[in-house]
């Protein structure tokens, strides 16, 4: 299927990205009376191969693209414009005409469901890549060949442009979103969450989309809590009407019903698209495009392909037909539901802390009363109790460009010490942060000015030491400053006291956080109803135990709904596992 090129065959270089192909004679033919630089001369004659070998149509994509496979069908990886805007990238293949309609469409999909091949089947079939061509395209980058730039919380966008009315009746735009049920853990969802809501609210982001689909396997029977968490995420910030743009892009299939993955939409009460008998809307694909032709496998390979083509030309007629969903938030709403979860985030962290310190005032009054005839005595004596303390910790979500232009990072308060915000993945700065107003923060113990904030890749950890306390030197530090009268007071009082003023602050610290989260699930009924799930359920554990009757019955209630939500539904084992795992993490400090 190789052929060589013709000895006449010459090629013009102006340069690694502008070589260009000429038929005029050469020294190297007996019939040539001129040329530039003929392919004879030329060390490496592969550039003339792959123009020779390939259709002419893909001339100007395989000049500036890199084989990354000769064979049958040479594979190519191309080269479209990349962009970091902000924290997300754009790919952008052709130059886009503003006066041609383009689709939208979001892939979510776990870990090695095929959205990376997928979305190059896409590309392939967009430009009009045949069967015959033995030619085959690449996109999306192989995260091996540089992972300093492509990480696992990266959502990229791919822009197709310039073959409207050939192929396709309008140009293309696929949101590709990190996999899910990797290694990153219920952090990277978080990121990958934040991500999604960065590209939706972000002036140069995207605020509508065409499709929704979910990328599964064949051989998938059921819809994990992680998957449909992040998937729940996105969605939710459209239209009512979107449940009519849901659809199942079904990878390594071999052209059977589905029946597991077809079950398992149901069972997730998954609000999708319907076909004509009432199933859930589902696209067929398989993933040998790039498998080299033999003669064994090449009757069997035309059909996988045929198969791919062939339910690709139904998926763009569905396109065709669904109308734009818009976002039914703005972006001013997403970002006052930002600026109250860092808010709520932050006192989530000082409440526990707040235990922290009872949880060293207990063993402290514990150890005393042991002590009790020493301390009659003024003998001296020591006690081993454990107290929380504060560290910087690396983060290391996001690409080092953007923590390096402070896209991503936390912000935090030098004073306070304390998280103000994080993940932080759009400020330029801690003074542009979404928690400051009025140059203060509204995060913070202190309200502090922004000047005492800094943009950083790092956040506070509360961690637990185990301390000696020499006991006369505990008595001299409450004595210190003290009216007579209260110096009188004994220790285990003084101690006593301590205990109660925690509380009263752990009370009005709980009572802010009720606040805030019911103000939150106000404003998640439009955004994302499980961003607020796990703050309730922390919230209503302190409730209980403080005996607020009134707070308790208004917490179940946002919680009820959130439990019959359809929507919500398959998530809830994933997020109570990330509830269980958080509080396993603050019983082990």
């Amino acid at each position: 299927m190789n052929q060589q090129p013709p000895s006449h065959l010459c090629v013009s270089s102006h340069g690694p990205n502008n070589v260009t192909q000429t038929q005029s004679a050469c020294p190297h033919d007996t019939t040539s009376v001129s040329s530039s630089l003929c392919a004879a001369s030329l060390p490496d004659i592969t550039m003339a191969t792959r123009i020779t070998n390939a259709s002419s149509k893909y001339k100007d994509f395989i000049l500036q693209s890199e084989l990354i496979r000769e064979g049958s069908p040479n594979v190519y990886q191309l080269s479209p414009k990349k962009e970091n805007i902000e924290s997300l990238t754009r790919m952008t293949l052709g130059e886009k005409n503003p006066n041609k309609k383009n689709k939208t469409i979001l892939l979510v999909g776990e870990t090695g469901a095929g959205k990376s091949t997928l979305i190059n089947a896409l590309v392939n079939f967009t430009m009009g890549v045949k069967w015959e061509d033995d030619v085959w395209f690449k996109i999306v980058e192989d995260k091996k060949k540089d992972q300093s730039e492509t990480q696992t919380s990266d959502v990229i966008v791919y822009e197709i442009f310039g073959f409207e009315d050939q192929t396709l009746p309008y140009s293309l735009t696929i949101i590709d979103t990190p996999g899910y049920g990797d290694t990153g853990g219920t952090e990277h969802d978080e990121i990958v969450s934040q991500r999604l809501l960065d590209l939706f609210r972000s002036k140069n982001g995207i605020h509508d989309i065409n499709a929704a689909c979910l990328v599964m396997r064949a051989s998938e029977n059921q819809l994990s809590g992680r998957l449909m968490y992040v998937f729940n995420s996105a969605v939710s910030l459209f239209g009512k009407d979107l449940e009519k743009n849901i659809v199942t892009l079904i990878t390594r299939s071999d052209g059977v019903t589905p029946e597991d993955v077809l079950q398992a939409l149901e069972d997730a009460n998954i609000k999708c698209a319907r076909d004509k008998d009432n199933k859930p809307l589902h696209f067929m694909f398989n993933n040998h495009q790039t498998k080299e032709k033999t003669t064994k496998d090449e009757s069997a390979l035309k059909s996988a392909w045929d198969l791919t083509m062939d339910q690709m030309g139904e998926f763009v007629d569905f396109l065709k037909k669904a109308a734009p969903q818009y976002l039914k938030t703005s972006p001013e709403v997403m970002n006052l539901h930002i600026t109250i979860t860092a808010c709520v985030q932050n006192l989530q962290d000082r409440i526990r802390v707040t235990e922290l310190k009872e949880r060293k005032i207990q063993q402290t009054q514990e150890a005393l009363k042991k002590q009790e005839e020493a301390m009659k005595k003024n003998e001296k004596f020591t006690l081993v109790v454990e107290e929380p303390y504060k560290v910087k910790e690396a983060v290391s979500e996001g690409r080092w460009w953007a923590l390096w232009m402070n896209y991503g990072g936390a912000v935090t308060c030098k004073v306070c010490e304390e998280n103000c915000h994080y993940p932080c993945t759009l400020a330029w700065s801690a003074e542009s942060c979404e928690v400051m107003a009025d140059d203060r923060c509204t995060s913070c113990s202190r309200k502090c000015p922004a000047s005492d904030h800094v943009k950083e890749e790092w956040i506070y950890v509360t961690k637990m030491r185990r301390v000696t306390l020499i006991v006369e030197e505990m008595k001299e530090k409450y004595e210190k400053g003290k009216a007579d009268g209260e110096k009188s007071r004994s220790l285990l009082e003084n101690l006593k006291r301590e205990m109660e003023e925690l509380q009263r602050e752990k009370d009005r610290l709980l009572e802010e956080f009720f606040q805030l989260v019911v103000k939150l699930d106000q404003i998640a009924l439009n955004v994302n109803p499980l961003s607020t799930y796990d703050h309730v359920d922390f919230l209503l554990e302190k409730m209980k135990k403080r005996g607020h009757t009134e707070k308790v019955q208004k917490l179940k209630e946002i919680k009820g709904r959130m439990d019959e939500d359809k929507g919500t539904k398959p998530a809830l084992p994933y997020i109570r596992g990330k509830l269980a795992a958080a509080s396993r993490a603050v019983k082990n400090q």
